[in-house]
């Protein structure tokens, strides 16, 4: 019996809170659960350059503060045919005064036109909703990064 090739995809996941603490989330029409602004790695992109890239495409938000390099892992989505993904986790602050809004999803990709609802939670850390693809499994690591000062923010278009 042979081994069939273990696919490794390269993924950018952002954690975005405001000033009050709360995290930036939406409800994606592919999956159950809570999720955050993530995608696929582009050829010739770094995962920084990526992040920045998928906050825009997928949220609609092009300046944000200070972002910081959580964690990376390499994560099982299915054992067969073995689909990995190398996840890298940042966190960034944005001044964001809006609670809620729909971004129509740019860039390209499956998702180009999909329309994202926006909304923010309270106390992430502590959230008792199920995030889609274990994404809230380093949220616990937001409460680690020093919030920046109200309306600093760089922009990364």
């Amino acid at each position: 019996m042979s081994q069939q090739p273990v696919t490794y995809v390269q993924k950018a996941c952002a954690y975005i809170t405001r000033a009050s603490g709360e995290l930036l989330v939406f409800e994606g029409p592919e999956f159950d659960g809570l999720q955050i602004p993530k995608g696929t790695i582009e050829d010739g992109e770094n995962p920084r350059e990526a992040v920045f890239r998928e906050i825009v495409e997928e949220s609609g938000l092009g300046a944000v503060g200070e972002t910081q390099h959580l964690a990376s892992d390499i994560w099982t989505r299915r054992e067969s045919p073995p689909r990995r993904y190398v996840r890298h986790f940042f966190h960034t602050t944005v001044h964001e005064p809006r609670d809620q809004w729909t971004h129509t999803v740019t860039g390209e990709g499956e998702e180009v036109g999909a329309e994202f609802e926006f909304s923010w939670i309270d106390n992430p850390s502590a959230h008792d909703r199920e995030f889609a693809l274990a994404l809230d499994d380093y949220v616990h690591l937001i409460d680690t990064m020093p919030a920046s000062p109200e309306g600093s923010s760089v922009s990364h278009s």
